[in-house]
């Protein structure tokens, strides 16, 4: 976590100074976008932070073993599936939980299927699409993308091994 976070700090300098280089005016204008999209967007990623914590505690070990361990097959991935595309605000709040989930013994498998459902499949997501792209694309997008999740979900069983050390 500490080296994604100097990363990131090391991205956000690297872009003022490419503003800065750009003139005062553009440093200020991107300064004043992004403190908007700050305020914007931290309700939802304090909200997250809040599910995150609250399912660290209260989700109970046995639940996680026999429902989301990579040993409960099937239905970890089908519930993983839904769950992702019920997921509200796609990553920002679904990636905390991930985390939280992965801390807590989640198998691989049920966690990518959940992500890419999430990414792919979300619910919120579709309405949005349908008034950007209209039905057809979004139709064809939507189909192509429904086994997506799926197929994630159970390469990710076979190949944890060589990527997660337990």
């Amino acid at each position: 976590m500490k080296t994604t976070f100097f990363i990131l700090i090391g991205t956000v300098v690297g872009l003022m100074i490419l503003a800065l280089s750009q003139g005062f005016d553009t440093f200020t204008l991107a300064w004043g976008k992004s403190w908007q999209q700050l305020i914007r967007f931290l309700p939802v990623v304090a909200v997250a932070m809040f599910i995150s914590g609250f399912a660290d505690v209260l989700l109970p070990k046995e639940l996680v073993g026999r429902w989301l361990s990579d040993a409960s097959g099937w239905h970890g991935i089908g519930l993983a599936y839904i769950a992702g595309v019920l997921t509200p605000a796609g990553g920002v709040i679904g990636m905390p939980l991930v985390a939280t989930l992965y801390k807590a013994g989640v198998g691989a498998s049920v966690l990518v299927t959940y992500m890419t459902s999430m990414t792919t499949m979300s619910l919120l997501r579709i309405p949005l699409e349908l008034g950007f792209c209209g039905w057809q694309l979004t139709t064809l997008r939507v189909t192509v993308s429904l086994i997506l999740p799926i197929i994630a979900g159970v390469l990710a069983r076979f190949l944890s091994p060589w990527f997660i050390q337990t």
